[in-house]
């Protein structure tokens, strides 16, 4: 990219290359262009791409910066300008000139402090928590054994917890399914590139489930590694194999640690041969004592910090247990905290929505800067006495409906947060502070009218108030969004002429008499239709991110998220070419001419599908334009068919079909395959998804996919077995065995 920009090549040429690189870690530039032939063809084509390869080539390796370790702090027994050189950073930083490697070569000790926004947050969901309920919860001593979290855990339910909320952490949870911290702190430290490319993951959950044997080479073994089910997950672990089985003090085993850990061929010959003769003078066999270095050897590359690892899943227990038995507060601090990210936002809507708790349009009279729980009247508040010694071992009671340990079932209400106004677009903190002092001054706002009146102006100016009139933050003070949006001129100006003669101490000759009436101001606004719906909740959407009257895609949610493979918010994760279906709203259709190619000069399409979770652009190249225009049509609700395209600035879709509501059975579910784990398999399971298909029959076939410790097993179900595979039947199977057991194919 750097290359590319100094040789002054288009960003998205650039990106495009970029994107051609294998997603293999630490891959060299001269491998990647070997492994894809797309570079080669490329630089034949364009004299420019083969400069930039060239040239990339050269430089690959050197240092691109100086840059500043955003945690680490050197600790010395004297000055360290006596030790090491240093210079100020441009924020007046004292840092080192040698990196971390340079350091350690002059013994001097470099700690890593790690600031984590994840405990702000969890403080600010406390802090709600004792607002509102007078409960003092102290994390440390939060229960560890609590099954309702552990169940977020394995059912996958964890967007907003803190690690833990990526897709393909979702799935090796499920997979899993901890019950437990130590099972927490595992999956931590082994989800990251090398374990899941070396297949330890895979291991790893087939020998927790007793499909894979687990075995020790020797006796002594056992007690160190049966935490981790026989495999060296953690870097303490080598250093205790060593100490116990070959005599190395902590310290030499911190040093063979390091070593292995940076590959150092020479001082590894070394390790090998103190190793085994520490371990054969205390009588342990010779070559066992070599195969279990060697194993040392190949799991220390993807040896994690043990300590750093649990640490950070407790912190991922703490939010899961708010998000279990504080779910208000806990969402409304989480809203509060991504304010700045509309994606997430969107996300964390959605999930609220999931977990029955509403969401709110924003007020002018109860919004505060941030997004704010709110509770009905009837909703019992649990008092510092309830709370008994007000510590964290209290368990709170159930609110009304019961604890739902899955989170998942809105039929549960749980209250409602209301949205902040902070978090509108384009009104600032400054605005809303003195929205409040003016409101906390005079009382709730009456009017439009009485607003402008009373708050300052030069912070909260017409482009404030247009963008919370579009929020509907008025709504309540009479009169509709378009009256106001017309009357706001005149309102403002009322205002500015109120605001000066209160200044130069000039009041209405009727002031004295009597205290103005504004509960009849709206009639002074101009008249206007209210503005049609699709206009509304465009301007909504504007604003806020997301629909807050009603959504243009509610009455269909349920049939998008059977039929879809994935999610707006889940694209930036997946990976280049896969095939996705995915369904929603048409918006914002746009046509070129494509510029290259055999069908150079033909008309293509670009539009934006707008799906519960975000938005994604679609592209239609001629021939699929060709096929499918009649469905192309603004605010059409369609399922979109292709393949992710990652080589531009943002993710987008290669369509290559689109399919209608009234199709979507037909074209997208002509069979149906389920998942099941071979450990898992119970008669009462295979009854019960038996039972659903009986009572859901039509014309699709049904396969089964079991997964054993050898690989998968398939079969096909009786033809008497065939379903109708509506939203019904998806739902109740999904239900029954996790949403990524049940997939719809043609």
């Amino acid at each position: 990219k750097d290359v590319g920009r100094a040789l002054e090549m288009p960003y998205a040429e650039v990106e495009r290359l970029t994107k051609m690189v294998p997603n293999v870690l630490n891959i060299k530039l001269k491998d990647a262009m070997e492994q894809e032939p797309g570079f080669g063809e490329a630089a034949r084509k364009d004299p420019r791409v083969d400069e930039v390869l060239k040239v990339a080539l050269r430089l690959e390796g050197l240092a691109r910066n100086c840059s500043v370790h955003a945690a680490g702090v050197v600790i010395s027994p004297q000055p360290l300008k006596e030790l090491v050189p240093l210079y100020k950073t441009n924020r007046d930083e004292i840092v080192t000139q040698f990196d971390m490697n340079g350091l350690d070569k002059l013994q001097l000790l470099k700690m890593d402090f790690l600031g984590l926004t994840t405990l702000t947050l969890i403080h600010d969901a406390l802090r709600l928590i004792e607002k509102r309920h007078g409960v003092v919860i102290v994390p440390e001593d939060l229960p560890l054994d609590d099954q309702a979290t552990y169940e977020v855990f394995s059912k996958g339910f964890t967007s907003g917890v803190f690690q833990f909320e990526s897709s393909g952490m979702r799935d090796i949870l499920r997979r899993y399914q901890p019950s437990r911290l130590e099972d927490l702190t595992a999956l931590n430290a082994l989800y990251r590139p090398g374990p899941i490319q070396g297949g330890m993951v895979d291991d790893f959950i087939e020998r927790k489930w007793g499909r894979r044997a687990v075995q020790y080479d020797l006796p002594e073994l056992k007690e160190l590694l049966e935490e981790t089910y026989g495999v060296i997950v953690y870097q303490e672990q080598v250093m205790q194999i060593s100490n116990r089985l070959a005599g190395y003090s902590l310290g030499e085993a911190d040093v063979l640690r390091r070593a292995m850990g940076k590959k150092n061929a020479e001082e590894m010959a070394k390790q090998r041969a103190r190793f085994i003769q520490g371990a054969t003078a205390r009588g342990l066999p010779q070559r066992k004592v070599e195969k279990i270095f060697d194993l040392m050897e190949q799991f220390a590359g993807y040896g994690f910090n043990k300590s750093h690892s649990t640490r950070y899943a407790f912190i991922a227990y703490q939010t899961a247990y708010m998000k279990v038995y504080w779910p208000v507060e806990y969402m409304a601090a989480l809203l509060t905290f991504e304010m700045g990210d509309t994606d997430k936002v969107v996300e964390y809507i959605a999930e609220c929505t999931d977990m029955g708790i509403e969401v709110t349009a924003p007020d002018i009279n109860e919004s505060g800067v941030d997004f704010t729980p709110l509770y009905k009247e009837s909703e019992p508040v649990i008092t510092a006495e309830q709370n008994h010694d007000r510590r964290a071992g209290f368990t709170p009671p159930k609110k009304s409906g019961g604890v739902n340990p899955t989170l998942q079932n809105p039929a549960v209400k749980r209250g409602m947060i209301r949205f902040g106004l902070a978090a509108v677009k384009g009104v600032g903190e400054k605005a809303v502070e003195q929205i409040i002092v003016a409101r906390e001054k005079t009382g709730r706002f009456q009017s439009l009218f009485h607003f402008c009146e009373n708050v300052d102006m030069r912070a909260a100016n017409k482009q404030v108030m247009e963008s919370l009139i579009k929020a509907g933050a008025f709504d309540r003070l009479g009169g509709n969004r378009a009256q106001m949006m017309a009357g706001l001129q005149s309102a403002t100006e009322h205002g500015a002429d109120t605001q000066t003669d209160k200044l130069n101490g000039q009041m209405r000759f009727f002031a004295q008499a009597a205290k103005p009436d504004y509960s009849q101001d709206h009639t002074r606004l101009p008249y206007a239709d209210p503005w049609p719906e699709p206009m509304m909740l465009m301007y909504e959407k504007e604003v806020l991110g997301f629909y807050v009257t009603s959504n243009p895609l509610s009455h269909c949610a349920e049939t998008i998220n059977i039929f879809s493979n994935i999610n707006a918010a889940q694209i930036a994760e997946s990976t280049q070419e896969r095939e996705v279906t995915i369904g929603g709203m048409i918006t914002k259709i746009r046509y070129n001419l494509t510029k290259t190619g055999k069908n150079a000069g033909s008309k293509m399409a670009v539009f934006t599908l707008l799906d519960l979770q975000g938005q994604v652009e679609v592209v239609m190249f001629p021939n699929t334009l060709n096929q499918f225009a009649s469905k192309l049509v603004a605010d059409a609700v369609v399922f979109v068919k292709g393949r992710l395209d990652f080589r531009r600035e943002k993710p987008n879709i290669i369509a290559s079909e689109l399919i209608t509501l009234d199709e979507a059975t037909d074209k997208l579910a002509g069979k149906v395959r389920i998942n099941l784990d071979a450990a898992a398999v119970t008669k009462e399971k295979i009854a019960e998804i038996k039972s659903i298909c009986l009572h859901h029959r039509g014309k699709s076939s049904v396969y089964v996919a079991i997964r054993t410790d050898k690989g998968k097993v398939y079969a096909s179900a009786d033809r008497g077995l065939s379903v109708n595979p509506d939203t019904e039947f998806c739902r109740k199977i999904r239900h029954l065995l996790g949403p990524e057991n049940l997939q719809l194919t043609r």
